[in-house]
């Protein structure tokens, strides 16, 4: 987040009432109508509404609207409103967007669209995650494929924004796998792969939890071992033994119990040997997960059974993989689309696009329906029905029984070349009617007559505070994790939770400071050093045998000159973003020191790391770059200002800028024969002028006087608006048994513009 010019004290008050305010609003049952988030209210892909339609045309029968607006994601409903996270515009003008629409008409009533920079996911994945409504404040919170965050009002004005990528080094990867948002009580969580700083270094599945209404960081918690995949798995809450929980698939191919007001971890259940990605349901205290990898405690050592759909107790403590399981199934390969049930069956959706039908408390198949051949989407039930859409473009409604499923209606949607018009999302179920997108548009399907009926699904109910005298288990530093400069003061709470993670109250603790220069208060105050150099630490309360820390990123303000000299040979500098040891490092070179992108590891061929804060803009970058050759590969080299990036292209011979290299939404490149072990000076400006960005380049030899002209010049109607500095390393060549081109940095000078 930005750094804070005064002491802004952590609304401790506000978390607390908004705490227990949600609980009062959401004990009771909530209305059927709604449909705030990816799977339901429930979250399990069930709405007790009735009066579903059983029947529609896309020709026109039981057909309420339609409008363009397509996505991969699924549209979620609230207070008379759908929401869809989406990818508009076209070439330059590319944007991921959030559209709200009027639930009865279709009529659009605001968009709130965002660029897309610094990912490998191409246009076709844009908009994978869903987005989710708080259901207190009417506030819709969305995750973009380039790692902005964002709550946005029902007015289409935004609450508070983050930048996962830059602020917290989130990674993530050409296949698109982006982490859909949750609300429970007054924190707003969401996960992704980072490797960010200090202990978050080494990259991992983590997740982070926001006070919904100010977007700070109240925890992160990192419950599981090295990520084997991205994954876009979604919590579950629930209410076990007293304990509020979210229940979690990982990376690593286990489910998790975390405290849902701390993210402590409380149990393990081992399920995959890679990562999961459909969602687990929670249900009358047990948990339904489903993946398609090789499963861990296979009964056949010898011919590894791939898939599996498990029930277990969500109850207990430790590593309850083995004294938790109710049934199971094995060689099912369910890994994208997650389940959904009602009250006596579990409905799991196969790769292949079978629907299996399972009951909840046996694991007894009754019957299996097909629906298609590809599945992604994940099937909504209501009213005996299942809806389910999948990637051949088939749209179906079954009718849901005891020994088997019927169809009763099936729409197919093709492009007009013929190719099938993909449906990626699933449907939301809202005020008696059925919404759903194509990869095209958004259809709204039902009787117009038709309204709710049926009880609400109450959200998990618990107490909010501890019994009177409760002994504290765990200390929580409020904001978690801040960025902020030299020479400012930041205001820290520190509470206190019992072991069920329930609010005991705020805390006087004992302050200290570790990594950082500057001094703490007995009241929490931090005043940060005035030495303008770059740190991460870490601020720490003590109290009563418990201790907990929150983290704290110092960055100089501009003008920034760094050439490495004062600095012993090793890591980078400290809360560097994503520039660990096993990316980066300082060395000596021919008598000077530089900073070396590490080309020994070929996971991590390629590297992008950021040393400023994502709110800087209008300023100008200049530094040293020097690749060298090996087995005839050359790297790519370059740096961002602003989210441009501008590229010494090795093999490619050539200098380029470009913001979203994909597909490119902008790309300007020129042929540039540069040499290897020679140091070469290159300066990149971003300028905003009438709304739009004049993003130019130079690059030239270093020694060598520089050029008048810029190498590279480009205006972009769609501009960035800010962005970190930060450094970009391709070591083309690299594999397991030989390293490939080495690149260094040196001398990097960031001015503000004139």
């Amino acid at each position: 987040m930005n750094s804070r010019e005064k002491p802004v004290l952590f609304q401790t008050s506000v978390l607390i009432a908004a705490v227990a305010i949600t609980g009062l609003l959401l004990q009771g049952s909530v209305v059927a109508d709604e449909w705030p988030a990816w799977r339901g209210t429930g979250q399990r892909g069930f709405s007790p509404e009735k009066n579903l339609p059983a029947k529609w045309s896309k020709d026109g029968e039981n057909l309420l609207w339609t409008t363009p607006v397509g996505a991969r994601s699924a549209p979620v409903a609230w207070d008379g409103r759908i929401y869809v996270l989406h990818l508009t515009g076209q070439g330059e003008t590319w944007q991921e967007e959030v559209v709200c629409m009027d639930a009865e008409s279709g009529k659009v009533l605001w968009r709130y669209a965002f660029n897309i920079f610094l990912t490998d996911i191409p246009s076709t994945r844009v908009g994978w995650s869903n987005p989710c409504v708080d259901p207190e404040t009417g506030n819709v919170i969305v995750h973009g494929v380039q790692g902005v965050f964002v709550c946005i009002d029902k007015d289409g004005k935004m609450v508070w924004r983050h930048s996962l990528t830059e602020e917290f080094g989130r990674i993530s990867g050409y296949g698109g796998r982006t982490h859909t948002p949750m609300v429970d009580e007054g924190r707003v969580v969401i996960s992704f792969l980072n490797s960010s700083w200090g202990k978050q270094g080494r990259g991992s599945h983590r997740y982070l939890a926001l006070d919904k209404l100010t977007g700070e960081v109240v925890w992160w918690s990192t419950p599981g071992g090295a990520p084997l995949d991205t994954t876009y798995s979604m919590p579950s809450v629930a209410v076990i033994d007293g304990v509020r929980l979210l229940v979690v698939g990982c990376a690593d191919g286990n489910v998790y119990g975390l405290k849902s007001s701390t993210g402590e971890k409380v149990w393990t259940f081992r399920l995959s040997k890679r990562g999961l990605n459909a969602s687990v349901i929670v249900h009358g205290g047990l948990v339904y997960a489903c993946h398609s990898e090789e499963n861990q405690l296979s009964t056949d050592s010898k011919q590894p059974v791939m898939g599996r759909v498990v029930c277990f107790k969500a109850s207990g403590s430790g590593d309850i993989t083995k004294t938790n399981e109710v049934w199971r199934v094995d060689g099912l390969t369910a890994g994208y689309s997650s389940p959904a049930a009602d009250d006596k069956y579990l409905y799991v959706g196969s790769n292949s696009a079978n629907i299996h039908c399972f009951d909840l408390k046996t694991g007894k198949e009754a019957w299996v329906h097909n629906v298609g051949t590809v599945l992604k989407a994940s099937p909504v039930v209501g009213d005996g029905k299942l809806y389910v859409g999948e990637v051949s473009g088939h749209f179906s409604i079954l009718k849901l029984g005891d020994k088997k499923a019927v169809t009763l209606s099936k729409e197919k949607f093709a492009l007009k070349d013929g190719r099938p018009m993909e449906i990626n999302g699933s449907a939301c179920i809202a005020r008696g009617k059925v919404y759903f997108c194509t990869s095209q548009n958004i259809y709204c399907i039902g009787k117009a007559s038709a309204g709710a009926g049926g009880a609400g699904i109450p959200w998990p109910a618990s107490t909010a505070k501890a019994e009177t005298g409760a002994k504290p288990a765990h200390i929580q530093v409020l904001p978690a994790e801040v960025e902020t400069g030299p020479g400012k003061t930041l205001a820290f709470k520190a509470l206190l939770f019992d072991s069920k993670g329930r609010l005991i109250g705020e805390c006087a603790p004992q302050w200290s400071v570790s990594g950082l220069s500057g001094e703490v208060d007995a009241r929490g105050m931090l005043s940060t050093a005035r030495d303008g150099s770059f740190q991460g630490g870490l601020l720490t309360a003590s109290h009563a045998g418990l201790k907990g820390s929150a983290r704290v990123r110092v960055v100089p303000s501009l003008p920034l000159k760094i050439d490495f000299e004062d600095r012993k040979p090793g890591l980078a500098p400290s809360g560097w973003i994503s520039a660990g040891a096993v990316k980066f490092k300082v060395v000596d070179l021919d008598g000077n020191k530089a900073l070396k992108k590490l080309s020994d590891k070929p996971k991590f061929i390629l590297a992008r790391m950021y040393f400023g804060l994502h709110s800087q803009k209008n300023y100008t970058f200049q530094l040293d770059m020097m690749g060298t050759e090996q087995k005839f590969q050359l790297p790519d080299m370059g740096f961002f200002v602003s989210r441009y990036r501008f590229d010494l292209l090795g093999n490619r011979q050539g200098a380029r800028i470009v913001s979203w290299s994909p597909m490119p939404r902008l790309e300007k490149k020129i042929k540039f024969k540069w040499d290897p072990k020679v140091w070469y000076t290159a300066k990149m400006k971003v300028d905003r002028s009438g709304g739009k960005a004049i993003v130019r380049a130079k690059v030239w030899k270093r020694g060598t006087e520089e050029p008048a002209a810029w190498t590279l010049e480009v205006n972009d109607s769609t501009p960035n608006r800010s962005g970190a500095p930060g450094l970009y390393a391709y070591s083309a060549g690299s594999t397991d048994k030989k390293i490939g081109g080495e690149i260094f940095y040196d001398n990097i000078i960031i001015t503000e513009n004139k």
